[in-house]
């Protein structure tokens, strides 16, 4: 979503290249471009120009350190700025000494806020913390069936009264029935309502006053800009909230909401929704998004995504598989759905620092590729799969799995022996050789399995496979054989 944004922001930082010191006529074409940006990314007007009046004050009276080039200590002083803007650092959900702690959920119709109750459910039940969903939205057809559908997803349960009993009083009972299990949390889904619904928002006003919830969280779409701010602080001013959750972060949004939310309504952003799945929830650093903001990737959160999914036994065990040159196409399509479950290939290469600038279609070629593999994969047997050598001696093997996942026997072919190639490169990488070619996980070489060598690498810009950390293109291979997994 920050992709505009951060092409904007670039444009500011050349205004800059090429000058010995910051200076009062050289920033103003700068800041004339950060300003520009801002706008266009639907950043509220009043945050635009307090932001403007701070970093041309820091940027006039910064002292430019040796070896930092202007257009660096520029940039260094809008990311502090930014991080400011938005809450300087993440806060956490509460936990309230005498259990259970009580989430109220709260927001507009069509925001995501059910979805959302799940995705904080799931979260929290990560950091080994129990938790009751309570059901009270009994206008919305269908909204109590689907958040029992959702606490079975991710085996929270669920408290119901139906869709004919008062919404005060199933939260009621719902505290009631925590407290009584011994539950950690207990989150409150309530009915979307207009600010403006007198009526609804009295309702959420009683059921805050019956169970008086140590958090109040206001769901906001993303996609509705600076107004999510501006609804952010209504509702604060009108209920009162602790903290807010911004949705559909992974749309194509201008930015505007994560950086007018705080600043406007007073209320922090403490959760992110990046996706669709109950999974695809992040908690707000605010740090992390002006680093993402400015193009330099988010490492922190792909290190704690990869943890959730890689597990160290296992890790070690391909660590072993690499050195001795045993890795084959089983331990491949596992990483592939390790790969997977962290999310699309887009969201998280967009994390590494320096990838910010692959295009969509770009990525998108890339998952198609990956798909490509695990289809030919699938149609191998278990034998075939654990002997890669089977299918470089025997053509007729290759023409079946090519039958079978319905491409040509040259796609096999290539995909065999590339993986050959690449099974001998991790083992010499493990070793110490190929420093320009660094890898992501296990034994330091699947991130290159499916990066590529050739003039079509799914995700152009790896080290050492057709580009630099910035994605600059270098120069193609004469030998065309000698080409990785994107040429399939």
């Amino acid at each position: 979503m920050f992709d505009a944004l951060s092409d904007r922001l670039e444009a500011a930082w050349k205004k800059l290249r090429g000058q010995d010191k910051i200076s009062q006529s050289n920033i103003q074409d700068a800041l004339r471009e950060v300003r520009r940006a801002l706008l266009e990314a639907d950043v509220n007007l009043q945050v635009v120009k307090d932001f403007i009046s701070e970093v041309e004050a820091k940027a006039q009276g910064a002292e430019v350190i040796t070896g930092v080039r202007p257009d660096q200590q520029f940039i260094k002083i809008v990311h502090d700025e930014l991080v400011q803007v938005m809450g300087d650092e993440n806060v956490p959900i509460a936990e309230a000494q005498e259990q259970p702690t009580i989430v109220l959920m709260a927001g507009l119709q069509g925001t995501g806020k059910t979805t959302a109750t799940a995705k904080l459910a799931l979260h929290l039940r990560k950091l080994d913390r129990s938790c009751l969903l309570v059901a009270t939205d009994v206008y919305r057809p269908a909204a109590i069936d689907q958040l029992v559908t959702l606490g079975k997803q991710i085996d929270v349960p669920v408290f119901e009264l139906g869709s004919d009993a008062d919404p005060v009083e199933i939260a009621r009972q719902g505290v009631e029935r925590a407290r009584a299990e011994g539950v950690n949390t207990v989150i409150i889904d309530t009915a979307g309502r207009l600010q403006i619904d007198e009526d609804m928002m009295a309702e959420l006003a009683r059921i805050k006053a019956t169970v008086q919830p140590h958090e109040t969280l206001l769901v906001v779409d993303a996609m509705t800009g600076q107004e999510a701010a501006n609804l952010t602080r209504t509702f604060h001013e009108q209920i009162g909230i602790t903290g807010a959750i911004l949705t559909k972060l992974d749309g194509d949004s201008r930015g505007g909401a994560a950086l007018s939310v705080r600043k406007i309504s007073g209320a922090p952003i403490k959760f992110v929704g990046v996706g669709e799945k109950v999974e695809a929830l992040q908690p707000f650093y605010p740090d992390r998004m002006a680093s993402r903001i400015l193009g330099m990737g988010d490492v922190l959160t792909l290190v704690e995504k990869a943890q959730e999914e890689f597990d160290l036994a296992d890790a070690e065990k391909m660590q072993e598989k690499i050195l001795s040159a045993k890795f084959d196409f089983t331990d491949f399509l596992k990483q592939l759905r390790m790969l997977k479950n962290m999310g699309s290939l887009g969201g998280f290469i967009k994390m590494i620092p320096g990838m910010n600038k692959l295009s969509d279609d770009q990525l998108k070629q890339g998952e198609t590729q990956l798909k490509r593999c695990e289809a030919m994969i699938n149609s191998m047997t278990r034998q075939e799969r654990h002997d890669p050598d089977l299918l470089a001696s025997s053509p007729s093997r290759r023409r079946r799995i090519a039958a079978g996942s319905g491409y040509r026997e040259s796609d096999v072919t290539k995909l065999v022996g590339d993986f050959q190639k690449m099974r001998s490169l991790m083992q010499q990488m493990s070793q110490g050789g190929f420093p320009g070619m660094p890898g992501m996980f296990g034994g330091g070489g699947m991130g290159n399995a499916f990066a590529g060598a050739g003039n079509r690498p799914p995700a152009p810009g790896w080290r050492g496979y057709g580009g630099d950390a910035t994605g600059t293109k270098k120069k193609k291979p004469k030998d065309k054989k000698k080409k990785g997994f994107g040429n399939l």
